[in-house]
């Protein structure tokens, strides 16, 4: 007859679990309470003691929209340094250093055709003295626009600058060179061919403050020869000069430099006063 400690051993066996001692009836029945009551109470801890699933979820939605409120800031803020930033550098370019004109009439041909445009820059004479032979674009002295043809609704006009104040600039009429300050000058690097330095005679003192201006085209050119009657002798106030001509941009099969040609006036002498 087997003994307790020989049926304990088979009932192991036979369940396959650590050979505890066994619990008996009634102590299986408390068992089985006190574990349900410990999953009764993991579940109330789960409900108060960490965020539910809803919750969680809630948690993400709301860091997600932080993230993404500061990208959509960032992004606005880089667009705004790309874009705006040249934007700014174009205008303040524009304002102070470079202007943009139109050129609606052929006085200045061969140099510049009409329809030309052309860049300025705002540094002559504000900053840089201007030099005979620069192409100076300058504002309305006294009516000049009403005798060039073509430039209806401009308020400026260019030229180039032959003389500087204290110059004596003159002329002996057709086929004779222009003189400045008694020196013969060949402008044929600019003159448009076959055309006279200029078809009549004249002679100007030009005044303090003040430049005489000549087309490259003397044909079609209501320049300073033309207006000794207008109150400042045909001479234009360096004050009404908005800009020397640097090059021109359009149309593309004529983009160049606007060549000042100051060579041409390398053996004049300077005037009898400055600037």
């Amino acid at each position: 007859m087997q003994s307790d400690d020989d049926w304990h051993t088979v009932r192991v066996a036979d369940h396959a679990i650590d050979p505890a001692p066994m619990l008996g009836s009634g102590d299986a029945a408390e068992a089985a309470s006190v574990a349900a009551g410990s999953v009764s109470a993991g579940s109330a801890s789960g409900a108060s003691g960490a965020p539910d699933a809803s919750g969680t979820a809630r948690s993400r939605r709301r860091r997600r929209g932080r993230h993404g409120r500061r990208r959509d800031a960032s992004g606005a803020r880089d667009l705004l340094i790309w874009c705006g930033v040249p934007v700014l550098i174009v205008l303040l370019l524009r304002v102070f250093l470079v202007g943009f004109y139109s050129i609606p009439s052929g006085s200045m041909r061969d140099t510049i055709e009409p329809g030309d445009r052309v860049v300025t820059s705002k540094l002559s004479p504000s900053v840089f003295p201007l030099k005979r032979g620069d192409v100076v674009v300058f504002k309305d002295p006294a009516n000049w626009l009403s005798s060039e043809q073509g430039t209806s609704g401009t308020e400026y006009l260019i030229k180039r600058l032959i003389g500087l104040p204290g110059d004596v600039v003159e002329c002996d009429g057709a086929g004779q060179p222009v003189k400045v300050n008694g020196v013969a000058i060949d402008e044929s690097a600019y003159l448009r061919p076959g055309v006279d330095p200029s078809a009549f005679p004249f002679r100007v003192e030009v005044t303090a403050g003040r430049i005489f201006v000549l087309g490259d085209n003397r044909a079609s050119s209501a320049d300073s020869r033309w207006h000794q009657d207008d109150g400042e002798h045909g001479l234009v106030p360096i004050s009404d000069v908005v800009g020397v001509g640097m090059l021109r941009y359009w149309p593309l099969n004529r983009i160049g430099i606007l060549d000042g040609h100051h060579e041409v006036f390398d053996q004049v002498p300077d005037g009898t006063s400055s600037n």
